[in-house]
């Protein structure tokens, strides 16, 4: 953790030591379908990430459909303006309530046998169950999961056992009222898909020691030699200045935040992009893109699409690399560079700890 203090496990792989000291998270957590579900339960469905532009869901019934973990969840804007989160299941045999996004629903009506609730999770129709003894309709309601709206986005997680809302996102505020995201709209949304785990890309993302190598165009606009993180609790932060000959980006700083467990700010001058990293299967991972424009900058939107095409081209090629090495045995730890990975020194120690929890220590 940003303490620096090395705390002992049973399990050498995970023993967190200070950062001068620290080696990478073992390969044996980056394979296999049983650390994917510890991924799942401990670390993905009770950390707070981003769902969606909060302009997704602004109007009576416009609700969004995603998973959080294992579990399918829905967001719908009530009928009395107050927005709602539910797992995605209906109480009578598992049927999903919505199969995608959608605008202006009266209804939440399962897709398998027609059982219908209100916009409050409030089971009001449940065909040929006339005949059920003690069925009490009035006592089913869809089950909640938290929902928070920050900065005009829309933050969830499906358990509860994790640290609350406020406290991870303690600090962040301050950093970011400089370029008032709240006040850019949501232009446009894409999706990368990258075979790796998806810890290997989140990795990728939390230093910047690869950029000369891997990003010769990112490079040329981001000051590498100035580049230097900050770390929170539950957070870190890389920001280096910016500038740009060729009219992309304004000239300015660009703040790189990533919020454990799998939320990614990206904002620079301007614009800001959101990222959430989600795990389609133990070796391959989804992106999920929402691009934001400061009113005047929106026709930067083409170029600026085009580029972050290019860096995903880029990482994505060396993440499926790198997961290609962590997946042939013959890979083992390496340190840490205390000037260039202390982001992922403090992600990984993280996930130490969700592990450590897991196996009851």
């Amino acid at each position: 953790m940003s303490d620096g203090i090395s705390r002992t496990s049973t399990d050498p792989r995970l023993q967190t030591r200070p950062l001068a000291q620290a080696s990478a998270l073992s390969p044996d957590f980056y394979a296999g379908h049983d650390w994917l579900a510890v991924d799942q339960v401990q670390v993905l469905e009770s950390g707070w990430q981003i769902l969606c532009p909060a302009s997704a869901v602004a109007e009576p019934g416009d609700h969004v459909v995603r998973e959080i973990g294992r579990v399918p969840v829905l967001v719908v804007r009530g009928s009395n303006g107050a927005l709602n989160g539910f797992v995605n299941v209906c109480r009578h045999r598992a049927g999903p309530l919505a199969l995608c996004d959608g605008k202006g629903a009266k209804r939440l009506r399962c897709a398998y046998h027609g059982w219908t609730y209100d916009l409050d999770g409030q089971l009001r129709t449940a065909p040929e169950m006339q005949d059920a003894q003690d069925f009490d309709r009035a006592g089913i309601r869809l089950a909640p999961i938290e929902l928070r709206q920050w900065q005009g986005m829309v933050f969830a997680r499906a358990g509860s056992d994790g640290p609350d809302f406020a406290t991870v996102m303690a600090g962040i505020d301050a950093l970011v009222a400089p370029y008032d995201p709240v006040g850019m709209r949501h232009h446009h949304s894409r999706s990368y898909t990258v075979a790796a785990n998806w810890k290997t890309y989140v990795d990728n993302f939390l230093e910047g020691y690869h950029l000369p190598f891997v990003h010769p165009g990112l490079s040329g606009i981001v000051s590498y030699p100035q580049y230097k993180t900050e770390l929170a609790d539950f957070w870190s932060l890389q920001r280096a200045p910016v500038s740009d000959p060729d009219g992309l980006y304004a000239d300015g700083e660009a703040l790189y935040f990533f919020i454990y467990p799998n939320t990614m700010l990206n904002i620079l001058p301007g614009r800001m992009q959101s990222n959430r990293v989600v795990p389609d299967g133990p070796s391959r991972c989804r992106v999920e893109f929402d691009f934001y424009y400061a009113p005047g900058f929106e026709a930067m939107a083409p170029a600026d699409d085009r580029f972050s095409d290019e860096i995903q081209e880029e990482d994505r090629l060396i993440c499926e690399r790198v997961q290609h090495g962590l997946d042939s045995g013959a890979y083992q730890p390496g340190r840490l560079s205390p000037s260039q990975e202390a982001g992922v020194w403090h992600w990984q120690n993280l996930l130490r700890e969700a592990y450590a929890r897991a196996s009851g220590e």
